[in-house]
């Protein structure tokens, strides 16, 4: 799919229609003075923007909670 060079005046004064095409799938480039500044693309809801990490599992604490001690402990070294 091409992507639509776009002006940052027209996407400021046109955004919502712009927000409409985005979540439609379209993507675009915004320009200032015909030089590139940023990229308006569609994100997935569930974090393509990148892998999570579990760092600490609460759930697998028990009930009875975890100290702050070993929690910033795990946080800090894994």
């Amino acid at each position: 799919m091409k992507t639509k060079i776009v002006g940052l005046k027209d996407l400021r004064e046109n955004m919502e229609s712009y927000i409409s095409e985005v979540s439609k799938g379209k993507s675009f480039t915004v320009v200032r003075r015909s030089t590139p500044i940023f990229k308006l693309s569609p994100v997935n809801e569930w974090g393509d923007e990148g892998t999570w990490e579990i760092v600490f599992d609460l759930n697998k604490e028990g009930s009875r909670g975890v100290k702050t001690e070993n929690f910033l402990k795990r946080l800090l070294h894994g």
